[in-house]
């Protein structure tokens, strides 16, 4: 897709009608073909509709009509104000963006909400408070270890107020610093402050390869006791040796249901994740050579390692490991090793992280099938100028390969994990339906040429086949023409909305 902008906002009409569209309403039911009107922000109708002598009237020649797809893990938090375009997001038909997650969120959320008012984006936001962020307000550098009663009272204080102001609910990183060192009762203690306050949890879990078991069994427990609705992010099997397990794990998360707890997920459709080095390391010693060999070995080979942020030295972006340990002229774990020293002194000079690699970690079957259990939703887990192709392909990415390809999923099925779905997931009451009354975010989009073109190589590459996108009833996006409209608006938590 060649991205170009109009000159003049369009699609701000009272009244628009989108003629002969394939309608997929995001139920799961089959498709229609038919018209949907909007007036204002709002669908007004759907179905047979006589064309009204007011109507702006859109041919949309038999190609699929959906809801805006919802994006529920997202890093788009981290340029919105630098890029209100959102092209990343827009060109997949994304049309919201659910930010503050892996524990990390804007802080304090009521200036972040106030500013994206002030000047919004071409698509919604709405964001969790994180956990990694309410510990390091309170902690600070002395992380390293359990909160105390009265730090964890502080981030509940925190908590509050964030909820107060429209967060989600809880989000955490609990691979990463700080969250890493926090134990169940502190996360269970901020846990349940949401559920009293109607709010929702997210995860990263405590480990998505060596201890899986375990870490699922904390968010099954979260959700137990609270009886709010808890979320796996990126739901995955990252290491050599679990690969082929998503049957069982499928028959895990389905007993859990049957137990009566909300648990869900959301998944991107890659092998391979984007993180820090570090991550690799949970005791976080980069001279433990075994640990490394073990990182080669199981978590992933030096071949799928790729970095794509590294200050210290910037010429190594885009090398793999193994390339970078030969100019070297050491072995790959050798050359770990080193390279993680650097990230860690170059963060400790300047504060600004040091590093950020991608790494090939999961299996295509594995992949598949948690793609296809009915409470997984779709996920970008990218952001608005990401090094991983996840940012800027994974909505056309699922329909090209798990639709059209291997026949994963139906065309009415996985639009349904793009919109009423994560709507659900998120309690989001206005969105992911295409029905009289709800929120005009809307894709016009062709099944049979959509695809994503992003790769690690190139990974800012648009999708092909969005044809267009309307977000409060304002086109956006067409046929790569991109608007001077900015419709997009902060999405708080239902309980608080203004």
């Amino acid at each position: 897709m060649v991205v170009t902008w109009l000159t003049t906002a369009s699609g701000a009409l009272a009244d628009t009608l989108i003629t002969n569209a394939r309608i997929i309403d995001g139920t799961g039911s089959p498709a229609t073909l038919g018209s949907v009107r909007i007036s204002g922000d709002r669908i007004a109708a759907l179905g047979n509709l006589a064309v009204g002598d007011a109507d702006h009237t859109i041919d949309a020649n038999g190609l699929v009509l959906a809801p805006g797809f919802i994006d529920t893990h997202s890093h788009s938090d981290r340029l919105i104000f630098a890029e209100r375009d959102a092209l990343a997001k827009i060109t997949q038909g994304i049309t919201t963006a659910v930010v503050g997650q892996d524990g990390d969120s804007p802080y304090p959320l009521a200036s972040f909400y106030a500013a994206l008012e002030a000047a919004p984006a071409k698509i919604n936001v709405a964001a969790y408070a994180g956990h990694n962020t309410l510990r390091d307000e309170v902690m600070g550098a002395d992380f390293k270890r359990p909160a105390s009663n009265e730090e964890m009272k502080a981030m509940s204080a925190l908590l509050d107020q964030e909820l107060a102001a429209g967060a989600v609910g809880l989000s955490t990183g609990l691979e990463y610093e700080p969250g890493i060192h926090s134990e169940i009762r502190e996360v269970l203690q901020l846990a349940q402050l949401t559920a009293d306050a109607g709010g929702r949890y997210i995860s990263h879990i405590r480990s998505e390869d060596r201890w899986f078991d375990d870490a699922l069994e904390e968010i099954i427990e979260i959700g137990r006791l609270t009886g709010m609705p808890v979320q796996i992010s990126h739901l995955k099997l990252a290491m050599a040796s679990q690969w082929g397990r998503a049957p069982w794990v499928i028959q895990r998360l389905n007993a859990a249901r049957e137990e009566g707890i909300d648990l869900t997920a959301d998944i991107y459709p890659y092998t391979y994740w984007q993180s820090h080095m570090m991550v690799l390391l949970p005791k976080r010693d980069p001279l433990d050579l075994a640990a490394i060999d073990f990182v080669m070995a199981e978590l992933a080979p030096p071949d799928g390692i790729i970095f794509t942020h590294f200050p210290a030295k910037p010429d190594y972006v885009g090398m793999t490991l193994t390339e970078i340990a030969a100019a070297r002229k050491q072995s790959p774990a050798k050359a770990f090793s080193v390279l993680a020293q650097m990230s860690i002194g170059h963060e400790a000079a300047t504060g600004e992280m040091g590093d950020m690699v991608i790494g090939t970690s999961m299996r295509d079957d594995d992949v598949a099938a948690f793609i296809a259990w009915p409470h997984t939703n779709i996920c970008t887990d990218g952001g608005l100028r990401d090094r991983h192709p996840r940012g800027a392909g994974s909505f056309p990415r699922v329909l090209a390969r798990y639709v059209r390809e291997q026949s994963v999923l139906s065309l009415e099925s996985a639009i349904h994990r793009m919109t009423a779905l994560p709507a659900q997931h998120m309690g989001f009451g206005e969105r992911g339906v295409i029905a009289p009354g709800m929120i005009a975010d809307l894709v016009l989009l062709n099944p049979d040429t959509v695809t994503d073109l992003a790769t690690t190589s190139e990974p800012y590459t648009p999708s092909e086949g969005i044809h267009s996108v309307w977000v409060a009833g304002q086109r956006v996006l067409h046929e790569g023409a991109v608007s001077e409209a900015f419709p997009g608006r902060v999405i708080r938590r239902a309980s608080v909305q203004p």
